[in-house]
């Protein structure tokens, strides 16, 4: 499979990238409107790195080499700051672009995430003057109250899965959260009456991380209580779920 990406169809600005299990030869190339184009190691789309395995390496290594790079420039005149002042341009700088579209990210290597995670402590230890060797979890936890990476993916999911089943979404969107009640043969399941979504079947690894399996995954699998699932209102679902998943990350998981 190929990805095609062009600006103003413009043959001249078109990238390819081969997306298969099996690599092409090296020479294989594409020439639209006689334009012969190479294929790409990486292509940006929308601001993410997309590159041949889909394994979004280089999304992830830009992104925090980018965060480091903030950091470093925050750290030098921290002195000069105030706390909050602090604060605002972390999230502004850094925080801000780890959370874009970091959807994508969802049932991706550890490994990854890890990197993310990283970039957040340090982060906090700059806002907070503390040392590498310090536990990091009481500021994220008791100080600046923010979600770990993981869960702050989870967070998004959740989020797009609400918007799509109450009309806030492209239809596209909406028909990839199907309710297990809407299916006859599982109707009467505990999971229907639950409010469970319907999990697509995957016959690959990559299958799995696209949006119709993960974020019905997502929804199910975090055990969301029925007050957050029916929230009235996009801004009580929001703070509801944040709270869920704060508790989940830091004392559930912990205990």
């Amino acid at each position: 499979m190929d990805g095609l990406k062009s600006l103003d169809g413009n043959p001249a600005k078109t990238d390819v990238l081969w997306c298969s299990t099996s690599q092409p030869p090296p020479d294989t190339s594409l020439s639209p409107a006689g334009t012969t184009v190479q294929p790409s190691l990486s292509v940006r789309n929308l601001g993410v790195l997309f590159n041949v395995d889909l394994s979004l390496t280089a999304h992830v290594n830009q992104l925090t080499a980018r965060g480091y790079s903030s950091l470093r420039r925050i750290k030098s005149c921290r002195r000069a700051l105030s706390r909050s002042a602090s604060v605002t341009l972390i999230n502004s700088l850094i925080v801000s672009r780890l959370d874009y579209c970091n959807s994508l990210l969802a049932d991706c290597s550890k490994h990854l995430v890890d990197k993310l995670q990283r970039v957040l402590n340090s982060a906090a230890r700059v806002i907070f003057g503390g040392e590498r060797r310090e536990h990091v979890t009481p500021l994220l936890r008791d100080r600046l109250h923010w979600l770990r990476a993981r869960e702050q993916i989870t967070f998004k999911l959740c989020l797009l899965v609400y918007k799509a089943r109450n009309g806030m979404t492209p239809n596209y969107i909406e028909e990839m959260c199907i309710q297990v009640s809407s299916v006859p043969t599982r109707a009467a399941l505990r999971s229907a009456a639950r409010g469970d979504l319907v999990i697509p079947r995957t016959r690959l690894r990559l299958g799995s991380r696209a949006f119709s399996v993960d974020g019905p995954a997502a929804w199910n699998s975090n055990s969301l209580p029925s007050d957050i699932r029916t929230a009235s209102t996009l801004f009580a679902f929001k703070n509801r779920l944040k709270t869920h998943l704060f508790l989940q990350s830091y004392y559930v998981l912990s205990s």
